[in-house]
């Protein structure tokens, strides 16, 4: 793996191999590795279904109970997002938001006021991305591969940066490099947009069951970090109003 930097965008590397002085289609290798993606479309499968049934079918009740009673609206959201080849597709939330004309367009921010109460929890533990398993089931997504964006992030970056879409060439996914780098929720500077790319462009060049396997277990340890250190912030937080009550 290559360390966290910060990089211009001159020294972004664009789509397209050199080999013996003749530049050829990043396409041909990924053709090369047809064995892999078949094997990682059955591994999709096999583990969204055993995600979905050990896990979302009690905690999406329970979850779904809570936005409820939180605020008014469905406890889905769904939105259309760029998928393999740039083909569009509807991608599963559960809903974080008041409803509002904002959500296809503005990104969420970390003082957000559209955001609800049970939807900080969600938004920080990405359980919110959880029914995106039935995207992967679908074949809409894989569990490891580039971020999907919406319709207007992915014009806006591709527009900062040509080649942008480059990172459509293979399925989104559920967890990335990207993401396990540090480079997920907004994207608030330009840099954050060169980065995710680098990470994207990275992946997709030396894509593989190795780095596959790394992203995935490094996702599991930094989700199960976040949710303790939500729970241990919530228990200070009760400590402290109730030592504030006593005083």
């Amino acid at each position: 793996m290559i360390d966290n930097v910060n990089i211009a965008p001159a020294l972004i590397s664009r789509p397209g191999l050199t080999v013996v002085g003749k530049t050829v289609s990043l396409r041909e290798p990924l053709d090369r590795k047809r064995n892999y993606f078949i094997i990682k479309r059955v591994f999709d499968i096999f583990f969204s279904l055993f995600f979905i049934s050990l896990v979302l079918s009690w905690l999406l009740p329970l979850v779904a109970l809570l936005i409820k009673i939180s605020s008014r609206g469905p406890v889905f959201f769904f939105q259309k997002r760029i998928g393999h080849g740039g083909k569009s597709f509807t991608c599963f939330k559960l809903r974080t938001m008041v409803i509002n004309s904002e959500a296809d367009t503005r990104q969420a921010s970390d003082d957000d006021h559209r955001i609800t109460g049970i939807g900080w929890f969600l938004r920080k533990t990405n359980i919110d991305e959880f029914p995106q398993f039935f995207n992967v089931l679908l074949g809409h997504m894989s569990i490891v591969g580039p971020r999907p964006h919406m319709h207007a992030d992915c014009a806006k970056f591709a527009s900062v940066l040509p080649g942008y879409k480059f990172r459509n060439m293979v399925k989104p996914g559920l967890t990335g490099l990207a993401q396990i780098k540090g480079y997920h929720g907004p994207t608030t500077t330009l840099n954050c947009v060169l980065m995710r790319y680098h990470w994207d462009n990275y992946y997709i060049r030396n894509i593989s069951w190795g780095i596959d396997c790394k992203i995935i277990f490094q996702t599991i340890i930094q989700r199960s970090i976040a949710i303790g250190k939500f729970a241990l912030g919530n228990l200070q937080a009760k400590k402290n109003c109730l030592n504030d009550s006593l005083a």
